[in-house]
């Protein structure tokens, strides 16, 4: 079962993400209070702790949930092979892959920290087509 470790959250952008208990994801707009929600293609971020497992498997240490300033830390699915236009069922939402991987931006405070990031590589970006809550432990199921 795949599901959802952590949501996370920030009120700038390029900074890690705290994580928060739960999290209401607006309609077409994403998690009330971050700084990447808004009216785009990117309103949400996922990484999946598979991704994260292969930067620890190359030595890096401290890393954890929103350290790659996602909002939602997964497991169970590897993310980046989802084709875009995918949409998953995640808490009481329902989001739409729009985006696989992205730049990463100069003076990312994640790459300064780590010394790589594998946001750009295998993170992926949705939106919000149903909005709700979501918490950690919440199911995500990939809709037909």
């Amino acid at each position: 079962m795949a599901k959802v470790l952590a949501v996370n959250i920030s009120e700038k952008k390029g900074v890690v993400k705290k994580p928060i208990e739960k999290g209401y994801f607006q309609a077409d707009h994403g998690l009330i209070g971050d700084a990447h929600a808004g009216k785009w293609h990117r309103q949400v971020s996922l990484l999946g702790k598979e991704s994260i497992d292969k930067m620890t498997a190359l030595g890096i240490k401290g890393l954890c949930t929103g350290k790659f300033a996602e909002n939602l830390t997964t497991e169970g699915l590897e993310l980046y092979k989802l084709p875009v236009g995918t949409k998953m069922s995640i808490g009481e939402t329902i989001m739409e892959v729009t985006q696989i991987g992205k730049e990463c931006h100069g003076g990312c405070e994640i790459r300064t920290l780590v010394g790589d990031c594998v946001m750009p590589r295998e993170g992926i970006f949705t939106k919000v087509i149903q909005g709700g809550y979501i918490k950690a432990g919440d199911e995500i199921r990939v809709l037909e």
